[in-house]
């Protein structure tokens, strides 16, 4: 099998894992390749430009036999395995003809965790050493390896990743037995005490399966704040249930739940940037999100009392309450109050997603209509038809040569 087929089967192979955003790191100078520069798409460094990665898997062969994975060892597909060299071949001949600017390396299982991720680290070991490339390099862990192994990639990489595929122990044992999720959370824990400048500088993150097993958004939510505050995740990714295999275990969908995926991304910004607490936007009455509203907006519709905020007063943290205003809109706000008094065309020139904002808001004491339109139905009907979200079902990865 020449490398080209194997690139091919084995970057097919890997789309399927979300948990691959940079969030930068700077290496040492003077390598080839630099985690500081501007790449062209895909990932996001520290200050938010966007940069490339080669994401691919060592191996497509694995041990194990989870449902809902396509390189299950019951599958009938094309094998492939990378050598080390061939990984560092197309590495840099990649970053030399500016297709990226770092790498996401996954793996399956071969023979046990220790032997694959005594591979990876072979491999990345060669590109950093041999080939001195100081891109940047995001790492799968393998769960269940020694910790010995694990300390010897993360002080190679930027950012470690450690799956916990599943929202619940009892989902994981139901579609993934070979699995253990302590293992999972023993390799975050590690990392979250061990986390400096020269080991997994760019922090960790994970990915949950949404859709497979029957889990609330609620108990999504739940899983997430945890690792959140427990070990310290960059990111927690989500990602819709594609069926690509056929099992009595698995749930029979025909195309996958990308709007409740979405849903989930929204809330998790909530969390993380927003102050805002699971139980705020969900509960044991309402376990699930409403798919034709957005987690704030359906928030700010169920606590209408506190409602409309006077745009020129309310503080830094009821601004954040407002839907159609984020972060960077909050505080241009703040700012912006210590010169004039604002209205509703100084917001639109500050990026605040007016169509949303106006019905929480006033300016001045004023309403943008009469107060007629402040009502939860009117609000939610003109909410509902703002908030359509264009979905498409065909999941594809772009071409490495075309």
């Amino acid at each position: 099998m020449d490398l080209k087929e194997k690139l091919s089967i084995l970057a097919d192979s890997a789309k399927y894992d979300a948990s691959c955003s940079s969030s930068g790191s700077s290496r040492r100078k003077g390598n080839l390749g630099n985690t500081a520069i501007a790449g062209i798409c895909h990932s996001f460094a520290a200050d938010g430009r966007c940069i490339s990665l080669l994401k691919i898997l060592l191996t497509n062969c694995c041990i194990y036999d989870c449902k809902y994975c396509p390189n299950r060892k019951s599958n009938n597909i094309k094998r492939a395995v990378f050598t080390k060299e061939e990984i560092c071949t197309i590495t840099i001949n990649f970053y030399r003809r500016n297709y990226i600017e770092g790498l996401f390396l996954s793996s399956g299982i071969i023979k046990d965790p220790d032997y694959t991720m005594n591979l990876m680290i072979e491999t990345i070991s060669l590109l950093r050493n041999r080939f001195h490339f100081g891109g940047y390099i995001h790492a799968k862990a393998i769960p269940g390896a020694s910790e010995y192994l694990l300390k010897k990639l993360g002080s190679l990489v930027d950012r470690l990743s450690a799956n916990v595929e599943l929202p619940t122990e009892s989902g994981l044992k139901l579609l993934a037995p070979n699995k253990d999720g302590s293992k999972v959370d023993k390799i975050m824990s590690y990392v979250n005490r061990n986390k400096s400048k020269k080991f997994v500088p760019a922090g960790q993150s994970t990915q949950m399966i949404i859709g497979a097993t029957k889990e609330t958004d609620l108990d999504i939510m739940n899983k997430s704040s945890s690792m959140y505050q427990t070990h310290n995740l960059r990111r927690v990714f989500y990602s819709a249930y594609i069926p690509v295999n056929q099992d009595k275990m698995l749930p029979s969908l025909k195309t996958p739940p990308l709007v409740r995926e979405n849903r989930l991304y929204q809330a998790d910004w909530l969390l993380r940037y927003y102050n805002f607490k699971v139980e705020d936007i969900l509960d044991k009455e309402n376990p699930n999100f409403n798919l034709l509203l957005d987690p704030k907006a359906n928030w700010a519709l169920k606590h209408l009392e506190e409602f409309p905020k006077e745009i020129n007063t309310c503080s830094y943290n009821d601004l954040l309450k407002i839907p159609g205003i984020g972060v960077a809109s909050a505080k241009r706000i703040i700012a912006s109050r210590c010169y004039f008094k604002i209205d509703f065309k100084d917001l639109k020139k500050m990026g605040i997603v007016l169509k949303r904002a106006k019905y929480f808001i006033t300016c001045n004491n004023k309403y943008f209509s009469d107060f007629s339109f402040f009502k939860k139905n009117i609000i939610e009907k003109n909410l509902v038809l703002e908030d359509k979200i264009p979905i498409t079902t065909k999941v594809e990865q772009l071409s490495l040569f075309q």
